[in-house]
């Protein structure tokens, strides 16, 4: 998914943005059916890239869409929708993959996933209009061989080496030097293509010397590491502190989530209204980010009640939705509308290594601390011949519901180290990169300064609309 992201914006430029969410959901159906068919771990993860690949098209080519055909006034309040569907799927589906899958097992939970994503590409297909930009897009009366000789094979190629090479280096149990060192020599490789060999760049060069990208990325991937933190480690606070089941545990990412589309759908629908810089607000809503996770050291712990939790984790939710709509938008702000497109691949791109880099790096913290705590606490109280106990805990947080006494309290309390410090590590990430978005900027690119705004035109935005028409 993160590897072929970046390619999304180029594709949707040369073709139909509406053939390629058709097209990304027909891979998600492939990828599920055979995931949910597989007999082999090779074949599963043969299933898994497929729906991966699809996915990469999916959310980035539905925030371009809703970039090209929303006005100014209504942009803010249809990428908090976006962004909410987005989020809204991952919460139920945690839900309710824990009720069921004890039911009906994996394959099936994997089998159903097919048809719904192919019963959604329809309604795609037939619900976005066939010619609503690619009728008047410079490509639009290329033939097909023309449109295919216009990719960039080599950028492509090399991108989507890049990225996986340094991603394999950090999807392990451990870090893994060689492919990370690989992908930074063909880092430099594919960078030169770009400049030097590539006549239609997949990301031009204006967007590789843009500050306020390279900055708005870097602030997002961090931003959403820590983010991750909560998706990834609240319910093993519920299933290891608090001696939840695994199906209920999950329902702890519901108010987090149910946050998340509430932040991006208030800030889009009483706020997001114009063209502009967004520069105080996205800065603003950054530096009360690290607020939440101080909060979430201090009421990691068995004896804080659960509402105030809950409203704790909502609440970060909440300012995670406004912060990424009022990124996003700002970024628009800073950049050329013809590689508007180009940049929301870039920046989803980003947004995806924080998957990678919080299990990667927030894992391994994780498990480090807490299998010290485990060790030293078992020393302390005397119980020996523990490595295995320790070995099994440190995979599996719900088997702290079942164990007894001495046991148990040690247990429990190196849960409540880890998480604590695993989100003082988030609090101080979180403060590096609302500096990171301090600074990117607030002035627009000088190019457009010199041109009429053509968004003035029109309140609506269809000014803006006719500019970004014509620059894709």
């Amino acid at each position: 998914m993160s590897s072929l992201a970046p390619l999304m914006g180029r594709l949707s430029q040369l073709f139909s943005p509406r053939l390629c969410m058709f097209s990304s959901t027909v891979i998600i159906f492939v990828g599920t059916i055979v995931t949910s068919t597989s007999v082999s771990f090779e074949l599963f993860i043969v299933g898994r890239a497929l729906t991966g690949a699809g996915a990469a098209g999916v959310l980035i080519v539905a925030t371009i869409i809703v970039i090209q055909m929303a006005g100014a006034k209504h942009r803010g309040i249809y990428i908090g929708l976006v962004n909410s569907g987005m989020t809204v799927g991952v919460s139920l589906g945690a839900v309710i993959a824990g009720a069921l899958e004890p039911k009906i097992g994996w394959k099936p939970l994997f089998g159903i996933q097919g048809p719904l994503s192919l019963l959604a590409g329809f309604g795609l297909l037939y619900g976005i209009p066939t010619n609503y930009i690619t009728s008047r897009s410079e490509y639009a009366g290329l033939s097909l061989r023309k449109k295919l000789a216009r990719i960039d094979y080599s950028g492509a190629v090399l991108l989507t080496l890049t990225i996986i090479l340094f991603l394999l280096g950090l999807s392990g149990p451990r870090i893994l030097p060689t492919p990370i060192i690989l992908s930074a020599i063909v880092l430099p490789v594919f960078v030169l293509n770009e400049v030097y060999i590539a006549t239609e760049p997949v990301i031009p060069v204006s967007v590789l010397k843009s500050r306020g990208t390279l900055l708005s990325c870097f602030a997002t991937v961090g931003f959403m590491m820590a983010r991750w933190s909560v998706l990834f480690y609240t319910p093993v606070y519920a299933l290891a502190v608090r001696g939840w089941s695994p199906a209920v545990a999950g329902s702890i990412l519901i108010p987090t989530n149910a946050g998340f589309a509430t932040g991006g759908l208030l800030a889009g629908v009483f706020h997001i209204r114009r063209n502009g810089s967004f520069y105080v607000h996205s800065v603003l809503s950054m530096a009360l980010f690290p607020i939440t996770f101080l909060i979430l050291v201090f009421i990691s712990t068995t004896e804080s009640p659960w509402g105030g939790y809950m409203v704790v984790v909502f609440l970060n939710g909440l300012i995670t939705g406004a912060s990424l709509n009022y990124t996003l938008v700002h970024l628009l702000h800073l950049t050329m509308p013809d590689v508007h497109p180009i940049v929301l691949s870039l920046l989803a791109t980003f947004r995806g290594f924080a998957g990678s880099f919080g299990s990667a790096i927030g894992g391994g913290l994780f498990a480090r601390i807490l299998h010290r705590s485990l060790v030293d606490g078992f020393a302390d109280a005397g119980l020996k011949h523990k490595k295995d106990l320790v070995r099994r805990l440190v995979g599996s947080p719900a088997l702290v519901r079942g164990l007894r006494g001495k046991e148990k309290e040690i247990a429990v309390g190196a849960y409540e180290e880890g998480l604590k410090s695993l989100f003082l590590a988030s609090m101080g990430l979180a403060i590096i990169v609302a500096l990171f978005q301090a600074g990117t900027g607030w002035k627009e690119p000088i190019e457009k300064e010199a041109k009429a705004q053509p968004d003035e035109v029109d309140e609506e935005g269809v000014g803006e609309e006719e500019s970004l028409i014509a620059g894709s």
